[in-house]
């Protein structure tokens, strides 16, 4: 009886999402051609936890006429920002048994910029998204070429952002397929970014597992070698990568179905919390993006709910 039970658990979680999906989730990301009202934001797009591209969003900011190498290198070059460098671009991933962080340097802006035009060299790839509000922290110089604040979503959350980010980099950095507990507003400036995107629903698909946490470091030669961090406990991360799957040791996510998308300058992607993404980029694009806390409510409670069922059915 209790075998029947488990399987007629794990039958349950392998059709939720597909039923999910088909109550809630369009088959490509919406596009608005101008911001909604904080009414339709909350009730359209907020409520339901679904995705949209936004135009004419960001029209008004100086950064999008303002903001090329030449004026980032004139305003903030000599400016120090914290850099995440990899040996091939991919920070926050599982290497065999590791989660494995980026090495950390702290270069002048005007040195990325140099390496991104190939004035330069730097051993590995670089790329400027530190998080923690380092536009606030490390370039607030540039904060007058925006918006603070997305005055129609801080309405619709009732609050302003936990944090806004500046994000700079090669085409080689990729972000890994991860969830944030945040609504993401994430608005392009100039380039182009690719999201790959599964919603919280295909979370019995997705495979995690716990990883020692450990950490790249740049050798004087120029080499990278992979560090433990000691007094860290293992972090659970997800070993897949969307772009070429392992399927024989993941056969699950062949379920799954990814909503792609790309967001080009000047237009801004509303990430909803708890939303798988993987993000790759074009060379040199730049961003920012503006993090607010999700509300602990019942999306987060029933999120909690599957994942703790796909791991006690066994499912990944």
């Amino acid at each position: 009886m209790a075998a029947g039970a488990l399987d007629a658990v794990r039958r349950a979680l392998r059709e939720f999402p597909a039923e999910a999906r088909q109550l809630t989730m369009p088959p490509a990301v919406p596009y608005l051609d101008q911001p909604p009202t904080p009414l339709c934001f909350f009730r359209d797009w907020v409520c339901p936890n679904r995705p949209c591209i936004i135009r004419n969003a960001l029209q008004h900011w100086p950064a999008l006429q303002k903001w090329s190498f030449p004026y980032l290198r004139a305003t903030v070059g000599s400016t120090e920002v914290s850099v995440a460098v990899t040996p091939d671009g991919y920070a926050d991933v599982v290497r065999g048994d590791r989660f494995v962080m980026p090495a950390e340097r702290h270069l002048p802006l005007s040195h990325v910029l140099d390496v991104l035009e190939g004035q330069a060299q730097h051993p590995g790839v670089l790329y400027v998204q530190k998080q923690c509000s380092n536009l606030a922290t490390e370039l607030s110089q540039l904060l007058s070429d925006l918006e603070p604040h997305v005055p129609w979503a801080s309405e619709a959350l009732g609050k302003i952002p936990d944090a806004v980010n500046f994000w700079l980099g090669e085409a080689a950095a990729v972000t890994s397929l991860h969830k944030d507990h945040y609504e993401n507003l994430y608005c392009v400036v100039s380039g182009e970014k690719h999201f790959l995107l599964h919603p919280p629903s295909d979370r019995p698909f997705i495979p995690y597992e716990m990883y020692t946490p450990a950490s790249y470091q740049l050798t004087e030669e120029g080499t990278f070698k992979v560090v433990d961090e000691e007094a860290m406990e293992k972090v659970p991360w997800i070993p897949l990568d969307p772009l070429a799957p392992d399927l024989a040791r993941y056969p699950s996510y062949s379920q799954a179905q990814a909503l792609r998308c790309t967001v080009q300058a000047g237009e801004l992607l509303y990430l909803p919390a708890l939303w798988f993404h993987h993000v790759q980029q074009s060379h040199g694009c730049i961003a920012v993006n503006f993090w607010y806390d999700m509300e602990y409510d019942l999306k987060y409670s029933y999120f909690q709910l599957l994942d703790s069922l796909t791991k006690a059915a066994g499912l990944n």
